[in-house]
């Protein structure tokens, strides 16, 4: 049997708060593949470590 863990996924506009930015600087994030992404349906999520793991580098 298979076990899905379900991974904390956050919108675009929800990173946007985050990081202070608007919601283009998040796509353009995304584009650079410094965010990973993941589809769900139409949409765009972002897990949430990704945004940490992104944060961490900025603190270096």
């Amino acid at each position: 049997m298979v076990r899905l863990v379900a991974l904390p996924l956050l919108t675009v506009r929800e990173v946007a708060e985050e990081l202070v930015v608007c919601r283009a600087t998040v796509y353009v994030l995304l584009e650079r593949g410094e965010l990973e992404r993941v589809w769900v349906g139409r949409s765009i999520r972002i897990p949430a470590a990704s945004l940490e793991t992104l944060i961490a580098r900025g603190r270096r």
